[in-house]
């Protein structure tokens, strides 16, 4: 089975404005849905953006976004940030018949943490909340470096992942993240205590999803201690023809 095609569509200074990154995401989708084109990974920048997926209360928006725009999208999740210093993958692809969306969830989740591991930071996923996690410390709390959204249609995935490099954590104090306010944010370059940025960072996750995304069992990393679920419905969003 031939694996994914990788895209770089814009990083740094070309970042990609999140609107249009989505009207790409349709066009790819499409053509794969028709199977004009093979599982594509886009790999991107978005200049500072906040998302509210259909999960997302009223009172978990930004009372002030900075600027930044608020997007309503059609993912599955609560309101996040993107933004300068955050790499984005968007896996368009074609699930297996045997490969169900939570698995589908878990290798996303395993190649972030993987490539947290291949950079010096331990982390792993916290059961009832989505995304990749560090332990909490003497200092600071649990926090999360890696987000996760997607919607699947028609058998093809959309949206998908965003690993924090050296993101500004300052735009994360205007809304409550993921709606989770007992816990924290956190980037790559806080926790190595040097900056670890985007064109580091690009490589080693592209290689972890590429591996991951060749649908063969892996070894998944432990979960760290389950912790409550902010609301009740199901973080991934399925869309039916």
């Amino acid at each position: 089975m031939e694996g994914s095609v990788f895209e770089v569509v814009g990083l740094g200074d070309e970042a990609v404005d999140y609107l249009e990154a989505w009207e790409l995401q349709r066009r790819v989708h499409a053509e794969v849905v028709a199977g004009t084109r093979g599982d594509t990974v886009l790999l991107l920048e978005h200049p500072p953006t906040y998302t509210a997926g259909k999960r997302t209360e009223p009172h978990e928006r930004p009372a002030d976004s900075g600027g930044a725009p608020v997007v309503e999208v059609d993912r599955g999740g609560k309101i996040t940030f993107h933004g300068p210093g955050q790499l984005v993958a968007y896996p368009i692809v074609r699930l297996p018949e045997h490969v169900l969306v939570v698995d589908f969830v878990r290798r996303l989740e395993e190649a972030m943490i993987a490539t947290c591991r291949d950079l010096g930071v331990a982390t792993a996923r916290v059961p009832g909340r989505s995304g990749v996690w560090l332990r909490a410390d003497e200092v600071r709390p649990e926090r999360k470096v890696g987000a996760i959204g997607l919607r699947v249609s028609q058998g093809v995935t959309m949206h998908g992942i965003a690993l924090n490099c050296d993101v500004d954590l300052g735009w994360y104090d205007r809304f409550v993240p993921c709606g989770i306010a007992d816990a924290g944010v956190t980037t790559l370059s806080l926790e190595t205590g040097r900056r670890v940025g985007v064109p580091e960072v690009l490589p080693v996750l592209q290689a972890r999803l590429s591996e991951l995304l060749a649908w063969q069992p892996y070894a998944a990393t432990p979960d760290y201690e389950p912790r409550p679920d902010p609301a009740k419905q199901p973080r991934i969003e399925l869309v039916r023809p």
